[in-house]
């Protein structure tokens, strides 16, 4: 397996692509990228034979922050027949590592989601002959690869795998949520996917505990601070802006029109949530006050991103947060991701009580 397959947001090719690059570089794996714009995925060509596996082997996935999933894959397989596209698949199969499931994905866009009931009706067809030539093992039996389905088109597709452990589990990375219908408004589902994507279950028992006390810098109209409520914890919300009054009446919030950026806590709070659009920059000297000043135990904020030189800038900042938390003596854990449901911006947790890498 030469290729790793990245799917990414549609427009945030050429940021994946820069990522990995860099982070397999420190791998000692190298390659090049290829991709075309907007259309959510990248291929990362290794240079040396094998270097795909060795690179999801030993790069820690959740160290990404633009790649949603990822696998490393065969040569692509192109020009399939329509009478039997399952037949020439089966050998290619069985030089993948041997897993206990197939996932079969393709790009998110508008195409590849016209395609999916085709990929899903092919790849339940192809996991059933995999599992009778048992190239796929059972299904309740445990194993450390997973095996990927990537659908181009009808004859056109990559067969690849990962690591069940160094990916993600869900098809392309994507975790779909409801809205709220109480919501006041839809960011409140980015707040709820970075809850589940950094926080294991243990980890949110533990840490979104009811009687917390959190702040929302910038909370108007109310969409983070309803996530806040939804755990039944004490919010102070900071905005100049109005609050959704229905989300007042619970009786929980307390609403401060201040600027988010002088806001003072009178004490420590347990979270401090931030949604601010303003520059990354900004946003990360803000973090860092609070981090710096022991005002909070965890922190989840998002840092949009400027329209060029985005990864330029993650790396900029997060590396000037790291630094300075090191400097200070300041214990930590920081992980970063673009989320489903983000947009122009990535989301941060950052923990000055459960530190680690």
């Amino acid at each position: 397996m030469n290729t790793v397959l990245l799917h990414c947001r549609g427009g945030f090719e050429k940021e994946c692509a820069a990522e990995i690059v860099a982070r397999s570089a420190e791998q000692g794996v190298f390659g090049y990228p290829q991709f075309e714009a907007g259309q959510a995925y990248v291929l990362f060509h290794c240079h040396a034979p094998g270097g795909a596996e060795e690179l999801v082997t030993r790069l820690r996935f959740e160290r990404l922050i633009f790649a949603r999933q990822w696998c490393a894959c065969l040569p692509l397989v192109s020009g399939l027949s329509k009478r039997d596209r399952i037949t020439p698949l089966l050998e290619q199969c069985r030089q993948l590592p041997q897993a206990a499931e197939l996932m079969v994905e393709v790009a998110d866009t508008t195409e590849g989601r016209e395609l999916q009931g085709f990929a899903r009706k092919f790849g339940s067809a192809l996991s059933q002959a995999l599992r009778q030539e048992e190239i796929l093992l059972p299904r309740k039996q445990k194993s450390d690869w997973r095996m990927h389905l990537f659908v181009i088109d009808g004859q056109t597709l990559w067969l690849g795998a990962a690591p069940a452990r160094n990916s993600s589990p869900l098809p392309m990375g994507i975790r779909r949520l409801k809205f709220p219908h109480h919501a006041p408004s839809r960011s409140t589902l980015k707040l709820e996917e970075a809850w589940l994507h950094f926080l294991s279950a243990g980890r949110q028992k533990r840490l979104l505990a009811p009687g917390m006390t959190a702040v929302d810098l910038g909370a108007a109209p109310g969409g983070w601070t309803w996530q806040l409520v939804k755990h039944h914890m004490r919010v102070t919300a900071v905005d100049n802006g109005p609050m959704d009054e229905a989300l007042m009446e619970s009786g929980q919030v307390e609403h401060r029109q201040e600027d988010a950026f002088t806001f003072v806590p009178p004490k420590p709070v347990d979270w401090l949530v931030c949604d601010i659009v303003d520059k990354p920059a900004r946003v990360t000297e803000l973090m860092l006050r609070w981090a710096l000043s022991g005002w909070c135990k965890q922190a989840m904020f998002n840092l949009k991103l400027p329209m060029k030189k985005r990864f330029d800038e993650v790396e900029h900042c997060l590396q000037h947060l790291e630094a300075a938390l090191h400097e200070a003596g300041v214990e930590y854990r920081l992980r970063a991701r673009q989320l489903y449901h983000d947009r122009e911006e990535i989301t941060c947790w950052l923990s000055l009580s459960e530190p680690g890498q």
